[in-house]
Parts: C-alpha cells; structure tokens; sequence
C-alpha cells in the first residue's frame, strides 16, 4: 500500500473507532450502569479507554506516514487496529457477554499496543526528517 493510501485508511480507520469508542463509552455510562457490576463494568472502561488511546495513536501513525514520509510508521498504525479488536475486543466479550476465556486473549492485544508504540517510536527516531 502506499503512503497517501495507508495515510487515509490509517486516519479514516482511527477516526472510527474513535467515534465507536465515544459511543461505547456512552453506552457504558448510561445504559450499562444499573447491569453490570462493578468490576464488569470497570473492564467495560477500561476497554473503551484504550480503544480510544489506540484510535488516536491510529491517527497519529497515519499523519507520520504523510508528514514524515515514512511509510514504515503504518505497520504501527495496523498494530494499534489489531490491539483494538484484541484487547478491548477481549474486554467488550468478557463484561458484555460473560465469555471468560476470551481474558487470554487480552494480553495479546496489550502486547500489539506495546509494540505499536514502540514501532512509532523508533520510526521517529530513525527518521531523516526533511
């Protein structure tokens, strides 16, 4: 794929889960309040949070790839995407759906994040800018 390719789909991508993580949040909020307990309802949180840090970190890997001409910065864009259906995919099944086993998942998506940003990171460090 090529930069102005991953550079839309990056930021069109993150734009929305972004959109999906405010609603998710919302969901949680004022409709899940009086259904799941407590410490469900506290994994619900914690899965839209990242997924919203990961949305953004979608958006900021794809204007990497346009501003800094890197294409390399995408793969850590696709990480973030995987992070987001991994782990708080995870989170959404085992709060929403009582699916347990869907916990050893998690930190697979958690590590997906991890590498992501590592990704960035080093791409930025590397990078000739100009």
């Amino acid at each position: 794929m090529d930069r102005n390719a991953s550079f839309r789909w990056l930021v069109l991508i993150g734009c929305v889960c972004a959109g999906l993580g405010v609603a998710a949040g919302a969901f949680g909020a004022h409709l899940l309040k009086g259904v799941l307990d407590q410490p469900m309802l506290a994994v619900y949180d914690t899965a839209t949070r990242y997924q919203m840090y990961h949305a953004f970190g979608m958006i900021l890997a794809g204007f990497a790839v346009r501003i800094g001409r890197d294409a390399g910065a995408a793969k850590a864009g696709w990480m973030f995407l995987a992070g987001i259906l991994l782990f708080s995919g995870s989170l959404y099944g085992v709060s929403l759906l009582g699916v347990r086993w869907l916990g050893a998942v998690t930190p697979v998506g958690g590590a997906l994040f991890i590498l992501g940003w590592a990704v960035l990171g080093w791409r930025a460090w590397r990078s000739t800018g100009s």
